[in-house]
């Protein structure tokens, strides 16, 4: 849809890396909401329908892997895009990610990421291209 705002969850445990991500994907028009880490992020996503998710690996309560597994496995988040933010991102991606982001990141890079993966959605949804059901990924977009 030409001229719609996409919408993005930012999940870090960080409240400095929140509000990093949250102004710079703002400045670039995305609306943004946050969440200090993956139970919240849960609680969060099926009201705020999101076209993009980040999120970090290690955070309190529920970490990056198991908020993967668990958006993946329900229908309604399945095929939402997940960008991997982490400092442990050498370590690699656990399975479900689409898009990897090591920590310290240049915001730009960051930015262009989300809206790739915006603009892709958007694009399969036009295509009538459905999810892949049980948790694999929609692609496996890898940036070093």
């Amino acid at each position: 849809m030409p001229g719609a705002v996409s919408r993005v969850l930012v999940v870090d445990d960080s409240q400095v890396i929140r509000q990093l991500i949250k102004v710079n994907l703002e400045l670039d028009g995305f609306e943004v909401v946050t969440a200090a880490d993956g139970a919240e992020c849960l609680e969060t996503v099926h009201r705020f329908r999101p076209d993009v998710i980040t999120l970090d690996l290690v955070m309190p309560r529920l970490d990056g892997t198991r908020t993967v597994g668990r958006l993946r496995v329900d229908p309604r988040t399945a095929a939402i895009p997940l960008v991997l933010v982490s400092a442990s991102a050498g370590d690699g991606a656990p399975a479900g990610i689409d898009a990897l982001l090591a920590k310290p990141f240049e915001p730009a890079e960051l930015v262009g990421l989300v809206r790739m993966l915006c603009d892709r959605g958007r694009a399969d949804a036009v295509r009538g291209v459905k999810p892949p059901v049980g948790g694999a990924p929609v692609s496996r977009t890898l940036a070093p």
